[in-house]
């Protein structure tokens, strides 16, 4: 029996961690499956509400660590890892994605020589200023089995001179709960609760890029003020954005936006919903770039670059510089009726678990 360890830690991981878990589970006389969850997202409504919504189990470890910056953060979750891995001695440790989570705790398992796979391998946005493409390279770099989403993620891996028989390319694993929970998503009452009865827009806003400096806010916020004079703005605010208004004195602003709805984090129905009947979405967040593809949804992504350009490419996404007038107009195209068409890409079907389980199966 091969013991495995599945690691989350920030919200996106969870969506990522939770199809393959039960995929696992299917096979118990095969392997022993632990959940260890970092607390990198320690507040309920962007962990607990999600672990509830995707039916997982109360982790087998909680190694509590909270925020703090990224050396505090990473240091933390590296000392408390590893006296997890001492203590348990797993087969296989699988990260996901490309959080401070997923490289302290492939660096520890690397250093036990434990094997590490990474899901959601070989994405790169080639702009090393972005703390999650370093996060994502050094998790590259030691792992075992790289697992990737989509064809671009086996062209850079092979690239940087990765061994082909160490790729996988197995497919979109956020799209498997997607799946499996839309029908589910569909049933929100979300809009009610919110009080939208009209087409509305949906925002996302979280970098570090786009929230921690107060003249990349003010140019976002600034597009928000005029945008929303032609559709509502729904806004499920994260923690780090709420912070950064109040430190630079921009309450005010945003209150006076009659048709920006401000909301805490919602669960992952809320917003699977939120998603799947918006007019159009702006985010700076990599994920919602590939839901908002599935959905047909347009998408602006507020970044100068991205990792996921297959939403770029067969997707609906379309990035947008951090300046003003490029954010309104581009709301104004889609608003206009002027919207981009997108395909699903291969292996964002469904099976992702599926294919990443017979590979463990069989190796």
């Amino acid at each position: 029996m091969k013991k495995i360890h599945l690691i989350v830690g920030a919200r996106p991981n969870f969506m990522k961690m939770a199809p393959l878990y039960k995929e696992f589970a299917k096979f118990p006389k095969e392997f022993e499956i632990k959940l260890i969850h970092t607390g990198q997202h320690y507040d309920e409504r962007m962990s607990k509400f999600f672990f509830d919504d995707l039916q997982m189990p109360k982790p087998d470890e909680y190694l509590e660590v909270g925020s703090g910056t990224h050396g505090k953060q990473t240091a933390k979750i590296m000392e408390r890892y590893e006296e997890v891995l001492l203590k348990d001695k797993p087969d296989l440790v699988i990260v996901a994605g490309d959080v401070n989570s997923t490289s302290a705790c492939a660096i520890d398992a690397v250093k036990l020589h434990i094997p590490v796979a990474h899901l959601e391998a070989g994405l790169r946005s080639f702009a090393r200023s972005m703390p999650e493409e370093i996060n994502r390279i050094l998790t590259d770099a030691i792992s075992d089995y790289l697992l990737t989403p989509s064809p671009d993620g086996d062209e850079n891996l092979l690239a940087e001179g990765v061994p082909e028989e160490k790729i996988f390319f197995v497919g979109n694993i956020m799209i498997d709960s997607l799946m499996q929970y839309q029908d589910r998503a569909k049933g929100s009452d979300i809009l009610e609760r919110i009080g939208i009865r009209n087409d509305y827009a949906l925002i996302t806003l979280h970098r570090p890029s786009n929230v921690d400096n107060k003249k990349g806010l003010l140019t976002i916020l600034n597009a928000f003020e005029e945008i929303s004079k032609s559709i509502n703005l729904i806004f499920p605010i994260h923690p780090r954005t709420t912070k950064q208004i109040q430190a630079f004195d921009l309450e005010e602003k945003v209150k006076k936006m009659k048709n920006l709805h401000l909301i805490p984090p919602v669960g992952y129905y809320d917003f699977l919903k939120l998603q799947m009947d918006a007019k159009f979405i702006l985010t700076d967040s990599g994920g919602i770039q590939e839901e908002s593809t599935y959905f047909g949804v347009p998408c602006l992504t507020l970044r100068p670059n991205t990792e996921r350009p297959i939403t770029i490419t067969q997707g609906t996404n379309t990035l947008v510089k951090l300046n003003t007038d490029d954010i309104i107009n581009e709301a104004k195209i889609i608003l206009t009726g002027n919207i981009k068409k997108g395909s699903i890409p291969k292996y964002w079907d469904g099976k992702t678990a599926e294919r990443i389980v017979k590979i463990f199966k069989d190796n």
